[in-house]
């Protein structure tokens, strides 16, 4: 609507208008609010281009042909010598001095900022026969012996700490699950009750994991309680040797349990 009070040459409005729009800018929140920024802005570049586009007639306009020609007497050309030239025909095409170009490079180099000049890190370089390569033996691969020894002690501690958490961890819940037995035998121990973590999917893996240790020794047996549902309880150490010296006594089964289960 201000649209020549913005485009003339004394008038600060554009300039006000987009400081405004900066402070409106910070309270942007919505889309449609970024969308009417983004319009803004677009009407503001076209009025800023509008206005330096009537600034340049008051300035003076940049001519190819004066500044070739300064540019040739600058680097010193003789007109004399060239008009000569021109009458003769066999008459090379060079008609600037020799050092034309460096002596506007000099004079050039007074304005840029000099680059660091060019060496090698190792001295000069100088062509010659390439050295030969040495020959590299490959090491026999060892035996399964002598590969078992040559194994990290990092790794063998990371190991060996791993199978110490778990052995104390099955430790753990074989005790748990005597001391709550002993306290009260006819109270069966669900097996669901025993492993499940309610806070914790991974921690669940992790009881039934160890538990399975106990199952596998024959520390512990499961039964189905009336419900069909597992129950777990300890085993005495005169049923433990009984179910050692009984042939197929243990069974390995492999159970799912999906996170949705879990919940």
């Amino acid at each position: 609507e201000n649209r020549e009070d913005v485009l003339a040459s004394k008038s600060n409005r554009l300039t006000e208008a987009l400081e405004e729009a900066n402070q409106l800018f910070i309270s942007v929140s919505s889309a449609r609010e970024a969308a009417l920024d983004a319009q803004f802005l677009v009407l503001a570049s076209n009025l800023g281009k509008e206005k330096a586009n009537e600034l340049r007639s008051e300035m003076t306009a940049f001519d190819s042909l004066m500044f070739a020609e300064d540019l040739l007497t600058f680097m010193g050309i003789n007109r004399i010598e060239l008009e000569e030239n021109d009458n003769d025909e066999g008459s090379p095409s060079g008609y600037l001095p020799s050092n034309a170009w460096h002596k506007v490079g000099e004079e050039a180099e007074k304005y840029f900022r000099r680059a660091p000049s060019f060496h090698y890190m190792l001295g000069s370089f100088k062509a010659g026969p390439p050295e030969p390569k040495q020959r590299i033996e490959r090491q026999r691969k060892a035996t399964g012996g002598e590969a078992k020894r040559a194994m990290p002690a990092q790794l063998k501690k990371m190991e060996e700490s791993h199978q110490e958490a778990t052995e104390k961890e099955v430790e753990r819940i074989l005790r748990l699950l005597q001391s709550h037995f002993k306290n009260d035998s006819d109270v069966p121990i669900s097996f669901f009750d025993l492993v499940i973590d309610p806070n914790s999917f991974a921690r669940t893996v992790e009881n039934i994991f160890h538990v399975s240790f106990i199952i596998r020794d024959g520390l512990a047996r499961l039964k189905l309680d009336v419900d069909k549902l597992p129950i777990i309880e300890p085993l005495e150490s005169d049923e433990v040797r009984k179910v050692d010296c009984s042939s197929g006594a243990r069974n390995q089964v492999v159970i799912s349990l999906s996170h949705q289960e879990w919940k």
